[in-house]
């Protein structure tokens, strides 16, 4: 039983319970993944009415640049050489200034389209909701959420849940469940994915009992709990320890007519994992194909992990073998797990050649790949080799963190490198990020301690305008 009380008791049988508090990345996935399919019905039974627009050269144009600021100058550009801007310009161009949080260009270009009578699309306002939720600007998401019909663009449930998620996972959770309450009058009949974000709300602010209610009255409006939904509780209950309890489910699951999925493995090995159960978890991977679901490498990374934690690396590199068996190619977060355990062993040169390998196996690193080695070799204090990984991380337009720039700079200074440490705060200032007063503090700090020279050094620093 998970809660003794008689109102639980009622609940369980029907599969309720802790729903929606596996990690926040599962709930993630599993709601753009339901969104995505919502997205492709809805341009299926459109084809033939509404017809995708052309791509335009501006927009062909525009998907070579990066910078937001060039993109409005090329907006410009073409503008003033007579090119007629339509929604396809203006909607890319929003896309992008979204995407690089230039959000102050945003308001006047709608204003345009909005006066000139230009029909937006709902995609453009779920991203934009999307987009200022993440950036913890909630109120513009509701704005945006409200105004969408004054640019003749109709309001779906898809869009409705985009706000609910974003008003939950920026804690306005007490606007979430109001908006939820109010979802019939609002035109919206909730969906599985409703469901799910409010009782993620519940069980973030410990409420298991409430996220228990929320799951019977899903039921009763006969909204069917999804594959997500289990793998929601299943999670939750594997972070809790109760990997037994979670094993119950999944077998409630499959007599159900639920199947499990990669994803349902995945949980619950690493729920054994986390509970020292790596030989019992590593069994489940096998046995999953003979429940008629094929491993993946999700269920191998969690394998490697919990061997990465426990420092047997060697080992977790054998599971690469029986993947090949299995014909699944590593992908980058498999490999940025060798690289992750490797750099906190301070093993920073096998580190990098897991990149080299990666990169010759046809498997582009990411942006986390080179994050890990920069800032493995900092704290091996090897900043010129982090110096070298972090040119290339530019180069494919990845970016550090601002501690990563930090550490790289005051680990230059220390070296007496002044010019390459400038060459690392211009590149800092190109993306708009600085030093706060406390980085400054400890690169004063740090130099004087080391080096007497250390006011010679300063003033190179200001002298090159850094």
């Amino acid at each position: 039983m998970l809660n003794s009380t008689p109102k639980a008791k009622r609940i369980i049988p029907r599969t309720s319970k802790t729903l929606l508090h596996c990690t926040n990345c599962t709930q993630s996935r599993s709601y753009h993944d339901q969104n995505r399919c919502s997205t492709l019905n809805r341009q299926k039974a459109k084809k033939g009415s509404s017809s995708r627009p052309k791509s335009t050269p501006f927009v062909a144009n525009l998907k070579q640049i990066h910078d937001p600021d060039k993109a409005l100058s090329l907006f410009h550009d073409y503008q003033q050489m007579g090119f007629k801007h339509d929604y396809s310009s203006y909607s890319s161009l929003i896309y992008k200034l979204a995407r690089s949080r230039n959000f102050e260009q945003i308001d006047p270009l709608l204003g345009f389209i909005k006066d000139h009578g230009i029909r937006c699309r709902e995609t453009l306002f779920m991203a934009l909701i999307e987009h200022y939720g993440k950036c913890q600007m909630v109120e513009k998401s509701i704005e945006f959420f409200h105004r969408m019909r004054g640019f003749n663009c109709d309001r779906s449930l898809q869009t409705f849940n985009t706000l609910l998620n974003v008003l939950v996972d920026n804690d306005r959770f007490s606007d979430a469940n109001d908006m939820f309450k109010r979802s019939s009058g609002l035109g919206f009949r909730p969906n599985s994915v409703s469901f799910n974000i409010i009782m993620k709300g519940w069980l973030e602010m410990g409420k298991l009992e409430q996220a228990c209610e929320v799951f019977d009255d899903m039921l009763d409006r006969e909204v069917q709990p999804t594959v997500v939904t289990y793998n929601i509780l299943i999670g939750f209950l594997c972070k809790k320890g109760e990997t037994e309890k979670a094993m119950r489910l999944l077998d409630d699951m499959t007599r159900k007519g639920r199947r499990p999925n990669a994803v349902t493995y995945a949980l619950v090995m690493e729920g054994m994992c986390s509970l020292g159960k790596y030989k019992e978890a590593k069994k489940m991977m096998f046995d999953m194909e003979y429940r008629g679901c094929k491993p993946r490498n999700l269920n191998f990374s969690v394998l490697m992990t919990d061997l990465g934690k426990q420092g047997k690396i060697d080992e977790a590199k054998s599971l690469l073998l029986e993947m090949k068996k299995k014909r699944l190619k590593p992908d980058a977060v498999l490999y940025n797990i060798f690289i992750n355990y490797l750099c906190k062993e301070g093993r920073c040169e096998d580190a990098y050649k897991i990149l080299v390998e990666m990169q010759i196996k046809g498997c582009e690193p990411n942006g986390a790949s080179y994050r890990m080695l920069v800032d493995g070799f900092c704290k091996n204090g090897k900043f010129e080799r982090a110096l070298s990984v972090l040119h290339a991380m530019l180069m494919v337009r990845h970016c550090p963190r601002l501690e990563t720039f930090c550490c790289l700079v005051i680990g230059l200074c220390n070296c007496g490198k002044a010019d390459t440490a400038c060459y690392v705060l211009e590149e800092m200032e190109k993306r708009k990020m600085i030093f706060q007063c406390e980085a400054w503090e400890s690169l004063v700090a740090e130099t004087c301690f080391l080096d007497k020279a250390a006011d010679e050094l300063l003033i190179d620093l200001v002298s090159a305008d850094c």
